[in-house]
Order: structure tokens, then C-alpha cells, then sequence
């Protein structure tokens, strides 16, 4: 018992012995915590008073678990945009400061899954704790840390490749009524980047739960989502995250950008995004301006947009490429946010619904369209055999549109009308169906050098298979040369033309015989 008694004593000294050594070297000091108060709540915006030394766009946590940004810093209250739903918040709920700013996971485990604008994974596959976190706002790259565009960007589509042709590092602007084929343009270029080492971003901004699950799945099938990722927002988000999801977007592909690899983005669409920043600006009591959009509009599509470039060796050498898509009202191109976002790119591929209703697709419509930058890029083939090609085209255009007169046409005017029709057939395209470089050019030479002129137009199709075919089988180190980059002269233009011509006979006899008067 007696030594029961003693242990007890020991212990009470070490305990009293430890205590005084705590309180002898304790040096209590006050922790200032700034935290606000919820004053109003509205759709997706809420306003709180307090937090005097917030900072612009800094991330803040509002009890219980609901995530804002901070937006508007005025001298009484802040407003926040909601980054979460607003149903469990109240007036009068607690509002504190996180000091950092939203960031989002970027890697490699980023590929094949599909994320939404906080860069939490939809897919109900494994969580991204493999990664990075890089801040959704990031500065463009100055002027002097960026390189000329030089490397084509192919698309696998014949009219553009030839005619609007679309650089690694530029900024083209698909543009055009609803429905008329502007995201089928924008995933035939992703479905083209298959085994060329470029990492594709799909940005789909306030689109309908449907369509984004149908754009996956297309991408799947098509099997780019082995070197492609999607970041998504639906009409039913917050507006505040469509409004982060193409910032989200671009934050990650700059990782990519900054090691030196090649990037493609597209924005699915910028009309949503600039309607879900005027829903914001407006409950924020932001003063309207044009269409009621804020006086900064053009802004947050500069800053963003700007981000997109190809870097200078010394800054890695990769390549940001945006393809920013942009709905029209009534055909109407210069309505406030399309001139906007034709100023800040580097061109625009407009699509006419005209077109599109009578079947001419992909339904771009060249006299509208023009790319600034990417014929400085474009394979050499492409400018020694389609240089006149536009404007052969163009003034095909014109002439359709004045034969539907019923005017006397001139020997010479049905010519340019038969050759502009073929012009047509073989930019005509089938989703999905990329065609390489080197097939483009031998069809392309094989239409300029007139091997084509006397092929019906119902036949043009089978006619580009059989030249296409012949060019790559008899002709195979000619194609290689032009895939390589190398410039075409006027021997191998001669073996390609006499190789379309041997491949197109049995079609010409063909028509020959069934119309010997025509023939």
C-alpha cells in the first residue's frame, strides 16, 4: 500500500513539475480571425458584410460547406459568387477567409476523365490526387516569351486545312447560327489530333446535361479521350461556375503548355459564358451597358483568350491552341459579343445555314471565313497547288448566284461554273472522316490540273477514293514527302497528275458510255 502511495506521489510531482514548465515558458498571444456575415442571398450571388482585408477573387468558405469567390469589393459589403448551391445558406450565416485563391488539379492523370469547373471528377472514377494545383487565373505570357506560329495545326478537314488553314499557338473563331455544325467542326479536329502528340481540352460552358453527355460519348468512340479530357459545366451549375469553367479549362492546359507539348482547347460555346457574366453583373447591381452586358465583357474574353500562344524555347516550346465557338442570332456577325470575339482572335470560321439546309458540308462559308495567322504555317504543298483556289471559289459563288437569273452564259462562265461545282464536291466531308495532308493535295492537284472536269459531280466521291488510293499505293515516298513538310515540285505534281488520271479512267469511260452525246 505504502508503495502504491509513493508511485502516486511521484507522478503528482512529474505532473505539477511539467505544468509549471509550461506555464513558466507559455507566451499567450491573440489569433485575429476576420470573418463576415451573410446580409443577402440571391441566385448564385450572395453579399456579405465584414471581411475588410478580403481580396479580389479570393476563395471563401461559407458555413456550413458552400464555396464563393469574392467579386465586388465595395467599402460596406463584398459580393461573392457562388461556386456551390445556396440552399443550405442563410441571412446571417458565418463567411470566412481561406487567403488563397481558387486552383484547380492539373497532370497527366487529367486525361480521359471528365471534370466539372472546381476540378472535381464527374466520371465516378478515382479521385486526381496524383496531381498538381495551379491557380485558375494566371496571366498571359508577355510578348517577348512568345514565337511565331509556324507548325500547322491539321484538322483532317479539306476546306479548312485549304483555305482556313489553323496554326499551333492561333486563336480561330468558329462562328454561326444554332445547329449548323460548329461543335462537329470542333470535334473532327480533336478526333484528328489521334497519334500527332496533342493534348485536347473539351470546355463545355452551360450546355444541356444531354448534349455534353453525347459530345463523350463521341469522343470515345472516336477513342480521343486517350489524349483528351473534358471540363464541364451544365445549364443547371451556378452561374458562377460557368463562368470558371473555361478559366478552369485553360489553367490546365497551361500546365501542359509550360512542358513544352502542343495543346488544343475548345470553348463550347463563349455565348453561354458571356450570358452567365451579365446574370452575375446584373444581381451584383454592376452598371449595364450594351445589351445589357457589363462594361468589361470584352475584358474577361481578352484575358482569357490572350492566354492562348506558342512559347519561346527558352519558356519550354509548347503551344496553346483556342478554338472558341460563338452562337449567332439570324446570321447576324456583327452583334456586340461576336465582333468582340472576332477582334481578340486570330480569324473566324463562319458556317451558313444556308449551306447547312442544302447539304453542303461542313456547311463554312469561305467568303466570310479567314485565318490571320495559319497560312504562314500551312504545309508548303498546300500554298504551291491551292494558292488561287480561293479565289476560284469565291468568284464561283458570284457566278452561281448570277446564272440563277436565267442569263446567256459565255463558253468561259460554264467553265468556271462546272469547275467551281467540283471545287464543292471535294470540300464536302462526312463527320469523322479526317482526311491526311498528303490525300487532300493529290485530290487537290488532281482538281486544278483539270483530271476532274470531265467526271460527273454524282461520281466526284468515288473518284477522290480512287485518286486517294493510287496516290498511296503506287506513289507512296511522293506523299511522304509532302506529310514531311517538303516542298512539291513540278515532277512529283506530274506523276500525281498522271496517277489521278489512270485512277479516274474507268469512271470516265463509265460516264462515256452512258451518255455518249455529253460525253
Amino acid at each position: 500500500m505504502n508503495r502504491k502511495n509513493n508511485e502516486l506521489h511521484h507522478a503528482m510531482d512529474d505532473f505539477i513539475s511539467t505544468m509549471a514548465n509550461i506555464l513558466d515558458t507559455h507566451d499567450p498571444a491573440l489569433h485575429v480571425r476576420d470573418f463576415g456575415r451573410i446580409e443577402s442571398i440571391s441566385s448564385g450571388i450572395i453579399t456579405v458584410a465584414g471581411l475588410k482585408g478580403v481580396q479580389s477573387e479570393e476563395l471563401l468558405l461559407c458555413t456550413p460547406n458552400a464555396y464563393g469567390m469574392a467579386f465586388d469589393l465595395d467599402m460596406d459589403v463584398i459580393g461573392v459568387i457562388m461556386l456551390d448551391e445556396t440552399d443550405t445558406l442563410h441571412a446571417g450565416g458565418e463567411v470566412n477567409r481561406t487567403e488563397r485563391v481558387m486552383s484547380v488539379p492539373t497532370g497527366d492523370a487529367l486525361i480521359g476523365r471528365v471534370v466539372d469547373a472546381r476540378g472535381k471528377p464527374l466520371d465516378k472514377k478515382a479521385s486526381l490526387s496524383q496531381t498538381d494545383l495551379r491557380p485558375v487565373e494566371q496571366p498571359a505570357p508577355e510578348i517577348m516569351d512568345r514565337a511565331p506560329v509556324t507548325t500547322p495545326l491539321q484538322t483532317g478537314i479539306t476546306v479548312i486545312d485549304t483555305l482556313i488553314p489553323i496554326g499551333r499557338g492561333q486563336r480561330e473563331l468558329i462562328l454561326g447560327d444554332r445547329q449548323t455544325g460548329k461543335t462537329a467542326i470542333a470535334l473532327d479536329t480533336i478526333a484528328n489530333q489521334k497519334g500527332k502528340d496533342v493534348v485536347c481540352i473539351y470546355c463545355g460552358i452551360g450546355k444541356r446535361g444531354s448534349a455534353l453527355a453525347k459530345v463523350i460519348t463521341e469522343l470515345t468512340k472516336n477513342d480521343a479521350m486517350s489524349y483528351s479530357f473534358a471540363v464541364v459545366s451544365t445549364e443547371e451549375d451556378p452561374p458562377g461556375l460557368q463562368f470558371m469553367a473555361p478559366y478552369t479549362a485553360t489553367a490546365m492546359a497551361e500546365h501542359f503548355m509550360h512542358q513544352g507539348k502542343d495543346v488544343l482547347i475548345v470553348y463550347d460555346d463563349l455565348t453561354r459564358h458571356a450570358r452567365a457574366y451579365r446574370e452575375l453583373s446584373l444581381l451584383l447591381r454592376r452598371p449595364p451597358g450594351r445589351e445589357a452586358y457589363p462594361g468589361d465583357i470584352f475584358y474577361i474574353h481578352a484575358r482569357l483568350l490572350e492566354r492562348s500562344t506558342h512559347l519561346i524555347a527558352d519558356k519550354g516550346g509548347g503551344s496553346l491552341t483556342a478554338l472558341p465557338i460563338i452562337e449567332t442570332e439570324a446570321q447576324n456577325i456583327s452583334a456586340y459579343i461576336p465582333t468582340n470575339l472576332i477582334s481578340i482572335t486570330d480569324g473566324q470560321i463562319y458556317l451558313s445555314p444556308l449551306f447547312f439546309r442544302e447539304g453542303i458540308l461542313p456547311a463554312v462559308d469561305v467568303g466570310k471565313s479567314v485565318s490571320r495567322v495559319g497560312g504562314k504555317a500551312q504545309l508548303p504543298a498546300y500554298r504551291t497547288v491551292a494558292g488561287d483556289l480561293r479565289l476560284t471559289y469565291s468568284q464561283f459563288e458570284e457566278l452561281e448566284s448570277f446564272s440563277r437569273f436565267g442569263a446567256r452564259l459565255d463558253e468561259a462562265t460554264r467553265t468556271k461554273l462546272s469547275r467551281g461545282r467540283r471545287i464543292r464536291e471535294i470540300l464536302k466531308q462526312y463527320r469523322y472522316s479526317p482526311l491526311p495532308s498528303a490525300d487532300q493535295i493529290a485530290v487537290l492537284i488532281a482538281l486544278t490540273h483539270g483530271v476532274l472536269d470531265d467526271i460527273p459531280l454524282s461520281d466526284i466521291s468515288r473518284a477522290q477514293k480512287n485518286i486517294r488510293k493510287a496516290a498511296n499505293t503506287d506513289h507512296k515516298e511522293v506523299m511522304d514527302k509532302i506529310t514531311a513538310g517538303e516542298k512539291i515540285d513540278e515532277k512529283a505534281i506530274d506523276t500525281l497528275v498522271q496517277a489521278a488520271q489512270n485512277a479516274v479512267k474507268s469512271i470516265t469511260k463509265e460516264s462515256a458510255d452512258a451518255d455518249p452525246v455529253t460525253a
